[in-house]
C-alpha cells in the first residue's frame, strides 16, 4: 500500500509532522524528562505508562507494549491503513501528493476502507447539497430553522437531507460508476425483499453526517420531521463505522474538550448541535447506544470529568448504573444530571440558555450518589424499600474494580439504608463473584477463538521473549539503536548470526543496512517494517535512553557468543516443551535428537578446548 505513495513525499511528511502535537489530539500529554507521558489510549490504565519522544519520532507503552511512529498511532487508534494515515498528515501538514497516478491495477488494489470512506464522503456531499438546493430541501432547511439550528452549524456539522425518492443516493452514485455492492456496504443501500433491487436507506429524513477523529465520514444518522417511525435511522456495523467506538461531534468538541477538562454526554444529535450552537462545544452524543468502555476509553484522553446529560427517565437510570464501574476504571470522575420532566438537553437549552445549563452541570450529582438518590425515591425507606435499594446498587458496586473506591461506597450506602457494612459487602461479593464467572466464561470462550487464530504462537514467542537468555540479544539491539557507534562492531563480531530470536535478528540486521543517523531515524526504520510486533519492538529498544559506551556495549558482544552454544540448548529445550503441550509427538522427537546432538557436540568443544589449555 505505501507504494502507491512516493517514497520522497512520505519522508516529506515524516519530516513536516510532530507526533507529540498528532498524539496530544488523543492523549492529554505532560512533560516528562526528554520525553512526554500519558495515559495509554490502547489499555486503561491509571498511572501513564504512554511515552511519546520528541526527538525520536516515536511512541512505546510500556504497559501493553505498542509502540510505532506517527504512522503507526494513527492506524492503530483510528483504523486507519497506512495510505490513510499517510493522506490525513500531509492534508494536516500542506504536503502535496500527487494526484491521478494510480494505474488500473492499483485502483483494484485500494483498501475496501478506503472505498467506503470514499463513498461515505459522496454520499454527505449528496445529501448536504440537496438541504442547501430550494428544490429538495427548502422543507428541511425550514424545519432546521425553526429549531434554532444556524446555517454556520449546518455547515460546521455538514448537515443534510435525504430525499423522499427511493433511490436518489442510488442513482446519484451510480453515475460516479461506484459498485453497488460497495454502496450497500456502507449501509446506504438496503436489498429488497424480492431480490428486485436495492433501495436507499435513507429518505426524507435530516442526515447527521457521523465522523470519526480524523475527520472522516463513517456513517450517518438520519432523522424524520415529523412524527413518522422510526424517529431516528443509524448507518449499520460497516468495517468503518462502530457505534461502540463512535461519539457524535466529539471531532469538533475535542478543543473544548481539552481545555475544559470536561465533557458533556448528551443522547441525541440535536442535543450536541444544541449545545454546540450556544457555545457549549465540550459535547458529544451517543449514537443510539449505551455508553460503552470503548466510548469511556476514548473520553479519557481529553478530559478528567464527564458529565452524564440524561432525561428524566428509567433509561437515563439504567445508562449511569451500567457506567459507573467503567468510569471508576478509567479514572474519569462522572457526574449526572437528571433534566426535568418534559426536557431534553436541546429543549432545555433553547428555553433556559446556556448559563443555567452550566448551573446546572454544577450541581451535577457524582454517579453513584445520584444512583443512590434516585433508588431512594423509587423506593423508600421501609424495610422492603431498603431491600429494594440494595437490590438495586449491587451490581453497579461489584462492577467498580478499585478496592478503595467501592469501600468507600459501600460505606456511604450501609450509612443510607442503616445496614452493617459486612451485610453490605456480603451481598455485593455474591453480586461480585456471579460478574467474575460470566466474564470468565466470556474470556474462556475468546481464548479458543484467539488460539484458533493462530495466537498460541503469538504466546510462545512472548514466552521466549521473558527468558533470561534473550535479554542479552534485547541489550544487542537496544545498544545497536542508541549508540550507533558501535554498529562496525556488531557487524565484525557477527554477533546476530548467534541470535535464536528471529524477529530480534531481523530487526538487527535491519538497522545495520540502515544504521539510524538521524534524530528521526528509528520513526525511518518503522516505516520498514509492516509487523506489529517488530514495530513494537522497535519502540521499546530505542525509546530508553541508557547510558553506553564501548566498554560495556563489547562485554555484551563477547558474552553473548560466548554463551551460544548453552543459549541453544535452552532454546531447544524450550520448543520440545512447547511441541509436547502442543502434543505434537513427532516434532519434538524431532528437536530432542537435535538437543542430543548438540549436547555432544558442545561436550567436545569443551575438552578440545581445555586440552589447549
Amino acid at each position: 500500500m505505501a507504494n502507491f505513495i512516493p517514497e520522497d513525499k512520505i519522508e516529506e511528511i515524516k519530516n513536516a509532522a510532530d507526533i507529540v502535537e498528532v498524539v496530544s489530539e488523543y492523549v492529554l500529554l505532560k512533560k516528562a524528562g526528554r520525553n512526554y507521558s500519558g495515559l495509554c489510549p490502547f489499555h486503561s490504565e491509571k498511572t501513564p505508562s504512554f511515552t511519546v519522544s520528541s526527538e525520536k519520532q516515536i511512541f512505546h507503552c510500556f504497559g501493553c507494549n505498542t509502540g510505532g511512529n506517527v504512522f503507526s498511532f494513527l492506524m492503530k487508534q483510528d483504523g486507519l491503513s497506512f495510505p490513510e494515515s499517510a493522506r490525513f498528515l500531509a492534508g494536516r501538514y500542506g504536503v502535496d501528493l500527487p494526484v491521478g497516478e494510480m494505474s488500473a491495477k492499483m485502483r483494484q488494489q485500494v483498501s475496501e476502507r478506503e472505498q467506503l470512506i470514499k463513498i461515505n464522503h459522496q454520499a454527505m456531499d449528496f445529501f448536504h447539497g440537496n438541504l442547501l438546493s430550494g428544490r429538495h430541501g427548502e422543507k428541511a432547511l425550514a424545519y432546521l430553522e425553526r429549531r434554532g439550528i444556524s446555517r454556520t452549524v449546518v455547515d460546521t456539522f455538514k448537515l443534510g437531507f435525504a430525499p423522499r425518492a427511493w433511490d436518489g443516493l442510488f442513482n446519484s452514485l451510480g453515475r460516479k460508476h461506484v459498485p453497488v455492492g460497495m454502496i450497500e456496504k456502507a449501509g446506504l443501500l438496503v436489498a429488497r425483499k424480492d431480490n428486485s433491487g436495492f433501495y436507499d436507506r435513507f429518505r426524507d429524513r435530516i442526515i447527521f453526517p457521523i465522523l470519526n477523529m480524523s475527520m472522516q465520514t463513517v456513517g450517518f444518522g438520519g432523522r424524520v420531521m415529523d412524527d413518522s417511525l422510526p424517529k431516528y435511522l443509524n448507518s449499520p456495523e460497516t468495517p468503518v463505522y462502530n457505534k461502540r467506538r463512535l461519539l457524535y461531534g466529539l471531532h469538533a468538541a475535542k478543543k473544548k474538550c481539552r481545555k475544559e477538562g470536561t465533557i458533556y454526554v448528551v443522547e441525541g444529535y440535536f442535543d450536541q448541535i444544541s449545545l454546540y450552537q450556544r457555545g457549549i462545544e465540550n459535547a458529544a452524543a451517543t449514537l443510539g447506544t449505551a455508553l460503552s468502555s470503548e466510548h469511556i476509553h476514548l473520553m479519557k484522553g481529553f478530559v478528567k470529568r464527564a458529565v452524564l446529560i440524561f432525561d428524566s427517565d428509567e433509561a437515563g437510570i439504567k445508562a449511569s448504573e451500567r457506567s459507573v464501574g467503567m468510569f471508576v476504571r478509567e479514572g474519569i470522575e462522572a457526574r449526572v444530571v437528571m433534566l426535568p420532566k418534559g426536557h431534553d438537553p436541546d429543549s432545555y437549552v433553547s428555553e433556559f440558555g446556556a448559563e443555567a445549563f452550566y448551573k446546572m452541570a454544577e450541581n451535577a450529582l457524582e454517579v453513584m450518589s445520584f444512583l443512590m438518590k434516585t433508588a431512594e425515591k423509587k423506593h423508600g425507606l421501609s424495610v422492603n424499600g431498603k431491600l429494594g435499594i440494595l437490590a438495586d446498587l449491587r451490581r453497579a458496586l461489584a462492577s467498580i474494580e478499585d478496592m478503595s473506591a467501592r469501600q468507600l461506597y459501600i460505606k456511604e450506602l450501609s450509612e443510607l439504608l442503616g445496614i452493617d457494612e459486612r451485610t453490605v459487602l456480603e451481598k455485593v461479593r455474591e453480586t461480585k463473584a456471579t460478574l467474575e464467572k460470566e466474564n470468565q466464561i466470556s474470556a474462556r470462550r475468546n481464548e479458543r477463538l484467539q488460539l484458533a487464530a493462530g495466537s498460541e504462537r503469538s504466546r510462545k514467542a512472548k514466552s521466549l521473549n521473558k527468558g533470561v537468555e534473550n535479554r542479552l540479544e534485547r541489550q544487542v539491539v537496544a545498544m545497536m539503536l542508541q549508540y550507533p557507534e558501535i554498529l562496525p562492531e556488531v557487524d565484525a563480531s557477527c554477533v546476530l548470526d548467534h541470535f535464536l530470536d528471529s524477529t530480534l535478528q531481523f530487526i538487527g540486521k535491519l538497522v545495520l543496512s540502515h544504521p539510524p543517523g538521524t534524530k528521526e531515524g528509528v520513526s525511518n526504520l518503522m516505516s520498514m517494517v509492516d509487523d506489529t510486533e517488530k514495530r513494537n519492538i522497535l519502540a521499546s529498544l530505542s525509546i530508553k535512553e541508557e547510558m553506553w559506551n564501548i566498554r560495556d556495549c563489547r562485554k555484551i558482544i563477547s558474552k553473548l557468543i560466548g554463551h551460544s552454544p548453552k543459549r541453544q540448548e535452552i532454546f531447544l529445550k524450550e520448543q520440545i516443551r512447547a511441541a509436547e503441550r502442543d502434543n505434537n509427538q513427532d516434532l519434538a522427537l524431532k528437536l530432542l535428537d537435535e538437543l542430543q546432538k548438540s549436547t555432544v557436540l558442545n561436550r567436545k568443544q569443551m575438552r578440545e578446548v581445555l586440552r589447549e589449555h
